[in-house]
């Protein structure tokens, strides 16, 4: 029986087409998710802009522990080593060589003619090998491209050391039969394609513009593919839930398994819907998840223990690692102290702001306000700064921006402020606040979050948060 390697690239695609925006926070939980899926491979995008990029990629890494990590490379080699090093935490890292195989997109995409493009691919792939043996060559565009073309660029990847040939039908334009003929006929003329004990494996990546994705996808397999691309959110490409369950009902059929998860496939495809739509509120959590009396039936107090906290985190479909267990409990007593009791749309916010940060370089212990229509404002911050403890006053137009004076003054750095949001998660006289700040450094725009019963204490902790990912950026 051969086992399908399902391989997500909502993430490189959303960054591709521009169809979806994802933040910072939003890219690591959807890792998480499939890599909790037990998904083959998570395909991210590559580096241009180097520090944020770099930055997103390592906090990938760390993540996906189960699956692959695939990122591509630039087709002149450029960027080899800097990719190589983001990725250096990955259980199982893949590089990526890719490049549109048919005439027209190929000069005008890569500005590179059709017999220059044979030794660069050749080029980059033995770059690549000399760093990891999963390198994987895509042909996009394939379906478009002249056959002879398509195998000569092919078998030079191949012989450059390519352990994955991809083929894409990016346009749409073959209907199940006839991709059934592509791959036999590409199967035929390259021989490591065929031969299973070759170490070479075929990829296929279907487009939805006849709305026959999976059946043109299952069509691949049915003829060798051993791998194939998908998103697990509409981005015109194969969809991961249905390929999954086409695979799972009528495996034996073909002779196939697939390794994805099928317990946990509804309940992280909701999640997954809730980070994706932006039209998606709070509420539409409890409303996708399939049972929402347990997200309902949620009510936490400060004297139960760590572990009935990520119990109910559970029920919320959050799989927390021990590290972020503890941290969303520290963060749960510090709001549940102050409270009578902690429902499920608190516990979710409170999940969000804790787990999945950078490692904070600054810490809040504690802070004192002095604030009135006949004094100026005041504010005490004291923070831990590593091992040491330190403490500032500073005066401002008012209790918060007397607040992030104050935490400026420790840093030694005046950050700019670009927004300030803040939103209560429920209703009520003990309403707990959450509030998104986001700060200008370099040009670059970095958001924090954070949760308190109080505006300013929330705001102190979502200037914190933005503040060491700021750090933590300039440091790695």
């Amino acid at each position: 029986m051969r086992d399908i390697r399902i391989s997500d690239e909502t993430m490189k695609r959303a960054a591709a087409t521009k169809e979806l925006t994802l933040s910072f926070k939003e890219k690591l939980e959807l890792a998480k998710l499939l890599d909790g899926l037990k998904v083959s491979v998570i395909e991210v995008e590559g580096i241009e802009k180097p520090k944020a990029d770099s930055l997103r990629i390592k906090s990938i890494a760390s993540i996906a522990q189960n699956c692959t990590l695939a990122v591509p490379v630039k087709l002149d080699g450029s960027d080899i080593d800097e990719v190589w090093h983001a990725m250096a935490e990955a259980a199982h890292p893949r590089l990526q060589v890719q490049i549109a195989t048919s005439p027209a997109r190929m000069e005008y995409v890569h500005q590179i003619k059709a017999p220059d493009a044979i030794g660069a691919v050749a080029q980059a792939v033995r770059a690549c090998a000399e760093r990891t043996d999963d390198v994987e060559f895509i042909a996009e565009d394939a379906t478009r491209t002249d056959r002879e073309y398509l195998e000569q660029i092919i078998t030079a990847a191949i012989e450059a050391g390519a352990t994955t040939v991809t083929v894409c039908d990016d346009a749409g334009i073959m209907l199940p039969g006839e991709f059934t003929t592509f791959i036999a006929e590409l199967r035929a003329a390259i021989p490591a394609l065929a031969d299973v004990d070759s170490g070479v494996a075929l990829g296929i990546c279907c487009s939805n513009e006849l709305f026959m994705a999976v059946s043109t996808s299952i069509a691949g397999i049915a003829e060798g593919a051993t791998e194939a691309k998908t998103t697990s959110y509409p981005l015109g490409e194969t969809m991961m839930p249905k390929l999954v369950k086409a695979l799972t009902t009528k495996g034996d059929a073909y002779d196939v398994s697939c390794p994805v998860s099928t317990t946990a496939l509804q309940r992280t495809m909701s999640q997954i819907d809730r980070i994706c739509n932006p039209a998606a509120g709070k509420a539409s959590l409890f409303a996708s998840m399939g049972s929402s009396d347990a997200a309902e039936d949620i009510m936490l107090k400060a004297t139960d223990s760590q572990e009935a906290v990520a119990e109910a985190a559970a029920k919320l479909g959050y799989d927390l690692s021990e590290d972020d267990a503890a941290l969303v409990y520290e963060a749960f007593q510090r709001i549940a102290t102050k409270k009578d009791s902690v429902d499920a749309r608190e516990l979710d916010a409170i999940v969000a702001s804790a787990a999945l940060q950078v490692p904070p370089t600054y810490k809040l212990e504690r802070y004192t306000i002095n604030s009135g229509n006949a004094i100026k404002a005041t504010a005490s911050i004291r923070m831990l700064v590593g091992d040491d403890v330190v403490e500032q006053v500073a005066m401002g137009d008012g209790p918060i921006d007397a607040a992030f004076a104050a935490v400026d003054a420790i840093v030694g750095k005046t950050f700019e402020l670009d927004d300030w949001q803040m939103q209560s998660v429920t209703e009520g006289q003990e309403a707990m606040g959450e509030c998104i700040v986001k700060l200008v450094s370099e040009g670059k725009i970095y958001s924090g979050r954070g949760i308190s019963t109080d505006i300013i204490g929330s705001s102190i902790r979502a200037y914190i948060n933005a503040l060491n990912k700021v750090v933590y950026e300039e440091e790695n």
